[in-house]
């Protein structure tokens, strides 16, 4: 079954430069488009979509709130930020609405290809190393674990090793780092990051490292607390 892209730009020319890349591949097809957040969300209301391309600087409705209410619905397609520029403020915030990761309009085809993917499957897209420099640099805009009482109060769903593996999680280690960390086998890492993730209510790693951080488990600088 092809997955099911939605393109959202204000520029049609990079839409049509994407339909075509996505056209070109076996298992994709574009089944909408919109050139601002408000004409996405009403499209979606009436197509099937699995992953929105989502550009941010639009008119009307920005890409971040746009993610922010497609995100907040139930069974929402995948969102993957589309940004400008590296480790600003809008990929920043769009993680936080809910995206599963985000990525440079000038990356390569082949790049773009793998990322939708691996967004459909249910992955991140963005590294959680990069997703910490973003964190960091952006620090200053998170509450402390004392400010967001509703942050820490949901680590207390997690089991000791659940914590310990989201820690980790967020300082940017990859699940085989974790296990070799934790003397763990990697398969049983993968279990305890899938039960974090239903635990929290949270969708990928990529919101594990904000969780982690909005609740002062992880301060800025990747240090734990």
């Amino acid at each position: 079954m092809s997955i099911r892209v939605m393109l959202v730009d204000d520029q049609v020319l990079l839409r049509t430069g994407f339909r075509m890349v996505l056209a070109a591949q076996p298992d994709m097809e574009v089944v909408a488009e919109a050139g601002d957040g408000a004409e996405a969300i009403e499209n979606l209301r009436g197509t099937a979509v699995d992953v929105v391309l989502m550009d941010v600087r639009m008119p009307r409705l920005d890409g971040v709130e746009a993610t922010r209410r497609i995100c907040a619905e139930p069974g929402a397609p995948k969102v993957l930020i589309l940004t400008t520029f590296d480790l600003d403020e809008y990929a920043f915030s769009g993680l936080k609405a809910g995206a599963s990761g985000f990525m440079l309009k000038d990356v390569p085809p082949s790049e773009l290809l793998t990322a939708i993917r691996a967004v459909h499957s249910g992955d991140a897209v963005v590294a959680p190393s990069t997703t910490r420099r973003l964190l960091d640099r952006f620090s200053a805009m998170l509450p402390s674990g004392k400010e967001n009482g509703a942050a820490y109060g949901a680590l207390e769903r997690l089991t000791g090793r659940e914590r310990e593996v989201m820690l980790l999680v967020a300082q940017g280690l990859s699940n085989g780092e974790i296990a070799a960390r934790l003397v763990l086998s990697e398969a049983t890492v993968k279990t305890h990051v899938g039960r974090i993730l239903t635990k929290l209510g949270l969708r990928d790693r990529v919101q594990v490292v904000v969780l982690a951080y909005e609740s002062g488990l992880v301060r800025a600088g990747g240090g734990a607390l």
